[in-house]
């Protein structure tokens, strides 16, 4: 699992509100969510990034309410995934079942600049920021939710597994 994209910042207890406003939960289309992903914190956000792009949040980034509307919007808005120095617990699991990656650092807030470009290197557990040699180590995702990732989710893991297409 290798991610490269640029980087867009967001600060401490990004609140899943942020991440999708709730006057937008009248649905549940990925791509109607993605079309307001972020629009709290950033209201050009959607206009700005490209597909591929990273978020990078500070402490406890998914706090709040239990949505899971919150990965839906960042997934389907073309985010590859999302580095934190930590994540609310609630947002952390729902992430993985939606099939969101999401990675913690520690350190890489503060040694990077918005719109640089970073590679995230899933397997290997390391970040490397584009054009320079520092390098951060990350987590490595457990098997089982790695290969929720790679099914897109839980409910296409368990559909896998059923051999429902």
């Amino acid at each position: 699992m290798i991610y490269k994209g640029k980087i867009w910042k967001f600060g401490d207890n990004i609140d899943t509100d942020a991440i999708i406003p709730a006057r937008y939960l009248v649905t549940s289309d990925p791509q109607e969510l993605a079309a307001h992903c972020m629009e709290d914190a950033d209201p050009q956000f959607v206009s700005k990034m490209k597909k591929g792009d990273i978020i990078l949040g500070g402490e406890n980034f998914g706090c709040g309410s239990s949505r899971e509307h919150a990965p839906i919007a960042i997934k389907a808005a073309g985010i590859s995934c999302v580095v934190a120095r930590s994540f609310a617990r609630i947002f952390y699991r729902n992430s993985f079942n939606m099939g969101l990656p999401i990675f913690e650092s520690n350190d890489l807030w503060a040694a990077i600049k918005e719109g640089e470009e970073i590679t995230v290197d899933g397997g290997a557990g390391i970040i490397t920021i584009s054009g320079g040699n520092k390098q951060f180590k990350i987590g490595k995702i457990p098997p089982f939710m790695e290969q929720l990732i790679n099914d897109g989710g839980l409910m296409k893991h368990i559909a896998k597994k059923r051999g429902i297409k």
